[in-house]
């Protein structure tokens, strides 16, 4: 049986999946463009105050962590959180479960950084610009916001099952107990993600990985 893709699907997926979950940063294809980014991270949120969305196990946590001023990661899912808080991590790291879509649980906090790791592609289309705008409202000008994601490679990636009416694609995805899922995965070109990112994003770079691809941008 397969379950399908739907907000709440998604969250019981990754929550049954958190134990394992990094095995797809081992592949060996992708350890050059791991490293890269690895190293990279880091630069944008030096000295920041930077909200992460959707941190599920922590693996760019502590790239990204690493010269931030502090660093709120967050997530809607305990299992994949307490994979994160035991990884050895900056002092400027808290967490706290928040939910990506929402952002209900910040309260009245502010920040000057945003990264999501993984996220974008899960996001549906009619959902990414209206949500880009409510992460933007929690964002100083100025603030240097980062996203990373996976890049379609079909030797590599899990192949796509289906496209839907609003141009969404969708993989089936088997688990260690062999339950089957749909997962919503976008792979988004240049141009179409630098068309959702809103009137306040300047100074937007897009770069290109053979299996990732990263977009960095700044508020006005």
């Amino acid at each position: 049986m397969t379950t399908c893709a739907t907000a709440q699907s998604m969250r019981d997926y990754y929550a049954r999946r958190a134990a394992y979950y990094e095995r797809v940063y081992f592949k060996p294809e992708r350890q050059a463009d791991l490293r890269a980014m690895e190293a990279w991270l880091g630069g944008p949120f030096a000295g920041r105050d930077v909200l992460e969305i959707a941190c599920g196990t922590g693996w760019w946590t502590p790239y990204g962590a690493r010269q931030a001023r502090s660093w709120l990661a967050t997530d809607l899912n305990p299992e994949t959180m307490a994979v994160a808080r035991g990884k050895p991590l900056p002092a400027c790291v808290r967490f706290a479960e928040v939910d990506a879509y929402t952002l209900e649980g910040l309260d009245a906090q502010r920040f000057d950084g945003a990264f999501a790791g993984c996220w974008w592609s899960h996001v549906p289309l009619a959902r990414l610009a209206p949500w880009l705008e409510q992460l933007h409202a929690r964002l100083d000008s100025g603030a240097s916001a980062v996203f990373l994601d996976n890049a379609f490679v079909p030797a590599s990636s899990t192949p796509l099952s289906r496209r839907d009416a609003d141009g969404n694609t969708y993989q089936r995805r088997t688990l260690d107990d062999g339950s089957v899922h749909e997962v919503l995965k976008n792979f988004p070109t240049r141009d179409e993600a630098l068309a959702q990112l809103g009137p306040r994003a300047r100074n937007a770079e897009w770069i290109a990985h053979e299996h990732y691809w990263v977009l960095s941008y700044q508020l006005s």
